[in-house]
Formats: structure tokens, sequence, C-alpha cells
């Protein structure tokens, strides 16, 4: 099992900046995937970025330039740096770990940009 727990949500004017973090722990494996995932009400859980302990990443076309995924490998910590928020960027970011065909998700932390 991997749990995971994030923080770093808020409430940021249109333009503003958030950063994300999410620590696993528990039965960690040294070959895993570790990103962010945004849920709005009534949507469904749509990829943000994802980062392989190895350091490839892989971003969705709406955030690319404007979020930055990192990872601490020994701290089992993934980061999401948001930057130029805007308002459609509001939903519950969720932190997920894929390893062994498995997934793990957190909690989810809530971000709201206002206009």
């Amino acid at each position: 099992q991997v749990q995971l727990a994030e923080s770093g949500g808020g409430l940021v004017q249109a333009g503003g900046s958030l950063r994300l973090s999410c620590v696993a722990s528990g039965s960690i494996s040294e070959i895993n995937v570790m990103g962010w995932y945004r849920q709005v009400p009534g949507k469904q859980r749509d990829l943000v970025a994802l980062m392989s302990n190895g350091g490839s990443t892989n971003y969705a076309d709406s955030v690319k330039g404007r979020f930055t995924i990192s990872r601490d490998n020994p701290k089992n910590t993934v980061y999401g740096q948001m930057n130029g928020l805007k308002p459609e960027d509001t939903g519950v970011y969720y932190c997920v770990y894929y390893s062994g065909g498995q997934d793990y998700w957190g909690q989810g932390t809530q971000v709201t940009v206002s206009s």
C-alpha cells in the first residue's frame, strides 16, 4: 500500500502562483510515476502532469509553460509549481502514484483561482 498526502492548495487571484506538494509513504517502489490530476464537479479527472522517477515528464497542453512538475526522489515527494494561474485552473488537484500496474490517489487539495 502507498499513502499520499497533498498540500499547497488555496485561493489565489488570476495571474498568481501556487506550489503543490505530495509526499508518498508506505511500500514505495524505486520505479514509479507520480503526478497530478485535476477534477471539477461533474467532470472526469484530467491529467495535469506526470513525472517518472527517472525524470521523464508529460504535461497537459493546457498547462504547458505554466506548470512545472518536479520530484525529490529520496523524499518520495512530487511538486507542482503553478504560475500564471487562470480561473479555468480551478479544481481539486489529486496526487497520483503509479507502479507495478497499480495506482494510488491522494485525498485532493482544492485550488481556486478568482478572476
